[in-house]
């Protein structure tokens, strides 16, 4: 695939020799710079060098080099939270090698919301629908304990103000799937929506927020529905991100919304099996820039009336 021109000054946090080698493996140019001169050709990128003590091997994540990854995310986030970067855009981590490295870590969205001290809400979104979560990465057996009203009203307000703040949209439309099947159907499949849900949708929207549901989750994603809608808030995990990934997964990217920096990731793992081959589509990534450029230039201007 073609390099994509971006606007963008972008700065890499990373091991020289390892973007060397991917370099001259992939045939790609690569021409590395000091963090604070300036891109102005194809192939060269500006470096903050974070050193790994162990060579990469295509298709081999070695534990060894778990701390210089963890280091890469704090530094760039430090910058951001510093000021001296717009925004952030992170690719996949090995979870697991990671930890096996001796390093506590449930994913790059936690480790920043961790540094910032803020609380926050994933999101995934494409050109066609932008899906919100209240509940990550828990088993299924945990979720319903885990939306209580608090975590719901939070992760609203979140999502309300990112939408305002991000995509300056000024009176969005947010779509609430219920957690159970046909959303409860009046409290016969699951009383959650009752108990739970409904009291806190109708105390937001006596505040002003446009607030649609609980709906059921197998009828709100079609086509018609999604045209009203601006976001999409679902319970859990696989509730929503199926149908985000089924509807564009090369062009969806995960927007991590209440930091107080854009953060944009890709919306695919590691896929080891892949590296050093010429094979992996790249596409989620130049979207995670251009998604992350562009919610930077809007946090610099004043935000929309609500």
């Amino acid at each position: 695939m073609q390099q994509p021109r971006s606007d963008a000054r972008l700065l890499a946090f990373a091991d020289p020799d390892t973007l060397r080698g991917a370099a001259r493996t992939l045939s790609l140019p690569l021409h590395l710079l000091a963090p604070d001169q300036l891109a102005r050709r194809p192939g060269e990128l500006c470096l903050h060098e974070i050193r790994q003590p162990v060579a990469s091997r295509f298709g081999v994540a070695d534990p060894r080099n778990a701390a210089a990854v963890i280091d890469a995310l704090h530094a760039g986030a430090g910058a951001c939270l510093s000021g001296a970067l717009d925004g952030i855009v992170t690719g996949p981590v090995h979870k697991a090698v990671v930890n096996a490295g001796g390093i506590p870590y449930t994913g790059t969205t936690e480790l920043l919301a961790q540094q910032a001290g803020c609380e926050v809400v994933m999101m995934l979104a494409n050109d066609i629908v932008r899906v919100a979560l209240v509940t990550t990465h828990l088993p299924l057996r945990a979720v319903a304990d885990a939306l209580t009203a608090e975590a719901l009203e939070r992760s609203l307000r979140i999502v309300v103000a990112a939408m305002r703040r991000d995509f300056e949209i000024a009176h969005p439309r947010i779509a609430v799937l219920g957690l159970n099947p046909h959303a409860g159907e009046d409290g016969h499949l699951g009383r959650e929506e009752l108990d739970t849900m409904i009291p806190v949708l109708e105390r937001l929207r006596a505040q002003g927020m446009q607030l649609i549901g609980p709906l059921p989750a197998d009828t709100a994603f079609l086509p018609g529905k999604l045209a009203g809608f601006d976001a999409v808030l679902a319970m859990y995990h696989d509730q929503g991100l199926p149908v985000l990934k089924y509807s564009g997964f090369e062009r969806a990217v995960n927007i991590t919304l209440g930091l107080p920096y854009p953060r944009v990731a890709v919306d695919h793992g590691t896929a080891l099996d892949l590296a050093g081959r010429g094979l992996a589509d790249p596409s989620s990534l130049f979207e995670a820039v251009r998604q992350c450029a562009a919610m930077a230039a809007r946090r610099q201007r004043p935000p929309p009336l609500p």
